[in-house]
C-alpha cells in the first residue's frame, strides 16, 4: 500500500508563482542557474542553488552555501514570497508540453516505505550527491524539490484527479520554454478520499529523483542521531503520476574518439553484432534499433538476435549498446566515469548530435529508442538496476511551487 500524507505546503502567492518557479537543481549548472536568476530576486534558484549568490568559483558544497540557502528561504518567507497553508492538503500539478499532458498528485511519500523497498528504485546513487542533498535538506529543514514518482494507473484515481482539476486552479502559467504549469489545492474532503484510494496502490516507483529520496532517508537518520524528531521528517515531497501519462524521451550518447580504430574497421566490428544500413532515418523506430552518426552520415544499427539480453535489464537498448559496442569496440567500461562519453537528452533532438560530431569535438553519436515505463517498472520489480542515463523524463517538474517542511509553524 502507498501511505501518502497531506501537508501544509509552503508556497508562493498566485501572482508570484511564475517568477518563483524554476528548473530542478540537477539539470542546470551553477553558471546556467546564475543566468536564469539574473534580474529575478524571486527565482527559486536562490534557495535550491544558493551558490549563485557567491563569487564565481566558490565551492558549491561548502557549509557557507547550505547556510545561505537557509537564509534565502527565510528571506522568501519574511517577504511573503512563500507562505504556509493553513491546513494540510494534497495538491495536483499538471504539465503540458505540446500535445503531451500529465497530471500528478503532490503529497508527502513515506520514508519508511522507501526504506522497506515499497517505493521501488531502479538506479544506483552516488554517495557524494546523496551527501550534498542531505546537507541541503537538513539546512532548510524540509524538502524544497519533489521526487518524481509513478504507479500503475488506476481508473478510480484518474477519476478523482479529473474532478479536482475541473475546479478552480491556484496557479496557471506558461514558462519561457513553452511548458504550461497548472496547480490545484486538494484539501478538505479530498484528503480522506485520496488517502484511501492510494492505500490500494501496491507500489510506487521512483521515476526521477533517486538522490533526493535517498537524501530524505539520510536526513531523517541524521535527525534521529541528534535525538530530534521533527513532525514531518517521515515524509518527502513527491509528485506522483499514473504510468500511462509519463513521457520518457531518448537519452543519447556522443563519444570523443573511435578508440584508435579507422572508420572502416570500426564499422566492420559493429557489423559482427548489428545489422548496419547506410543512410537510414536517424531516429530509431523501435526497440533494438540505433541511429549512428559517423563522418557526416547516419547509419541504422539493428541488434542481431544473439546479442539480445534475457533479463529485463539486459534487454534494454542502453544495455545492448554498452555490452556489444561501447565496451568491446570503443573501450568504454564505465559510462559513469569515462570522460570520453557524454549524454544528450532527447529533448534536444538529433540535430544536436549532428552538431556535436560535426564540430570535431566528438567522432560518433548514437540515437536510442526511448526506454518504456513498463521496462522501468519491470526492472524495479525484479530488484535490478538500470544502467546510467537510461531515461530522460520530460517535462521536468518545476521547483518552488510548493515545499514540504518538517516542522509545523
Amino acid at each position: 500500500m502507498a501511505m501518502l500524507k497531506p501537508f501544509r505546503g509552503l508556497r508562493p502567492p498566485r501572482q508570484l508563482a511564475h517568477k518563483v518557479a524554476c528548473l530542478p537543481y540537477d539539470v542546470v549548472s551553477t553558471h546556467e542557474a546564475r543566468a536564469f536568476a539574473r534580474g529575478n530576486e524571486h527565482c527559486f534558484f536562490h534557495v535550491s542553488r544558493p551558490e549563485i549568490g557567491l563569487p564565481e568559483g566558490a565551492d558549491e558544497h561548502s557549509e557557507q552555501v547550505y547556510q545561505l540557502g537557509r537564509r534565502n528561504l527565510q528571506l522568501f518567507e519574511r517577504r511573503g514570497w512563500l507562505s504556509r497553508d493553513a491546513e494540510p492538503s494534497f495538491y495536483v500539478y499538471r504539465q503540458r508540453l505540446g500535445d503531451h499532458v500529465q497530471s500528478g498528485l503532490v503529497a508527502a511519500a513515506s520514508v519508511d516505505e522507501y526504506d522497506r523497498g515499497l517505493i521501488k528504485k531502479h538506479e544506483l546513487t552516488r554517495p557524494d550527491k546523496e551527501e550534498d542533498r542531505t546537507r541541503h535538506i537538513a539546512a532548510l529543514g524540509g524538502n524544497d524539490e519533489p521526487v518524481f514518482l509513478t504507479y500503475r494507473a488506476r481508473g478510480e484515481i484518474d477519476s478523482i484527479v479529473k474532478r479536482i482539476t475541473s475546479g478552480p486552479w491556484e496557479y496557471d502559467f506558461t514558462a519561457d520554454d513553452g511548458i504550461s504549469h497548472t496547480f490545484w489545492v486538494a484539501g478538505g474532503e479530498w484528503v480522506s478520499q485520496i488517502t484511501r484510494l492510494f492505500e490500494n496502490v501496491p507500489a510506487l516507483y521512483i521515476a526521477d529523483g533517486h538522490h533526493r529520496s535517498a537524501a530524505a532517508s539520510r536526513a531523517r537518520r541524521l535527525y534521529a542521531e541528534k535525538g530530534q524528531s521533527p513532525a514531518n521528517a517521515n515524509g518527502f515531497l513527491s509528485v506522483i503520476f499514473p504510468h500511462d501519462q509519463v513521457q520518457i524521451l531518448d537519452y543519447n550518447r556522443v563519444v570523443r574518439d573511435l578508440h584508435g580504430l579507422p572508420a572502416e574497421e570500426f564499422l566492420a566490428r559493429i557489423g559482427r553484432r548489428f545489422e548496419v544500413a547506410k543512410g537510414s532515418p536517424e531516429k530509431p523506430s523501435s526497440a533494438h534499433q540505433f541511429g549512428m552518426f559517423l563522418q557526416g552520415r547516419w547509419y541504422r544499427l539493428t541488434a542481431k538476435t544473439e546479442v539480445l539480453g534475457s533479463t529485463p535489464t539486459e534487454a534494454l537498448d542502453v544495455s545492448i549498446l554498452q555490452a556489444h559496442l561501447l565496451s568491446p569496440i570503443l573501450g568504454i567500461g564505465d559510462q559513469r566515469t569515462d570522460k570520453r562519453i557524454q549524454f544528450v537528452g532527447g529533448i534536444r533532438g538529433t540535430a544536436e548530435l549532428e552538431r556535436l560530431v560535426s564540430s570535431g569535438e566528438y567522432q560518433v553519436a548514437f540515437a536510442l529508442f526511448p526506454t518504456s515505463l513498463e521496462q522501468l517498472m519491470d526492472i524495479a520489480d525484479a530488484g535490478e538496476i538500470m544502467p546510467p542515463k537510461s531515461t530522460w523524463f520530460e517535462p521536468k517538474l518545476r521547483s518552488g511551487l510548493v515545499l514540504h517542511m518538517f516542522e509545523e509553524s
